[in-house]
């Protein structure tokens, strides 16, 4: 009898450290896919359990868009329809960033995504863009400030630098030759801004 209890609770320990280690293990492969994002719903919600919650069900809720690249053509427009803004940013930077956000919300639903709220969209985009949605964040925390007067030029670049991180990586996202970060085009059109 002693003998069966012990095997017992030795099969109930191990049950126990299997689920514990699942869990564990699902908990470390969802702060790996979303990065700082898992932070920020960790923030928000004040519990690891509920910000896992809460960074699935937006992993459900992008599963149902039809989320596809771009045709080379839309690309194209795209792309010169983001060089004209980033020309533009000399003369008028705050019609620049303006156009910039508003051209990224045209990206957008181009590529899928719907275009709702500010939050619901950033919250859509960190599914799959989870690095560069903070940059998208900062930038229309920018745009927001600016319009309070609260900002000045050197903000507003920085918004468009943060603008085009996320324009680069949705812009060439599917395509052949994309490393998922826009980085050295990035990297290349700092000087122009």
């Amino acid at each position: 009898m002693d003998l069966l209890l012990i095997l017992i609770l030795v099969v109930v320990v191990i049950a126990v450290a299997a689920f514990f280690f699942m869990q564990r293990r699902k908990s470390d492969q969802i702060r790996s896919k979303f990065g700082p994002e898992y932070d920020r719903a960790l923030q928000e919600t004040g519990k690891p359990a509920k910000a896992e919650a809460a960074l699935r069900e937006r992993e459900q809720r992008v599963s149902k868009f039809n989320i596809r690249p771009l045709a080379a053509g839309d690309r194209d427009r795209f792309t010169e329809s983001w060089t004209r803004v980033q020309a533009e940013f000399v003369d008028d930077p705050q019609g620049a960033v303006t156009r910039a956000d508003a051209l990224l919300g045209e990206l957008m639903s181009a590529r899928g995504y719907p275009v709702t709220d500010f939050e619901q969209r950033s919250a859509d985009l960190s599914v799959d863009h989870p690095q560069v949605v903070q940059n998208y964040r900062q930038a229309h925390d920018i745009a927001l400030r600016h319009a309070r007067g609260e900002a000045g030029t050197e903000d507003l670049r920085q918004a468009m630098i943060h603008f085009r991180s996320l324009f680069e990586e949705l812009v060439h996202e599917g395509h052949e030759g994309h490393d998922g970060r826009g980085s050295s085009e990035l990297d290349r059109d700092k000087r122009h801004v």
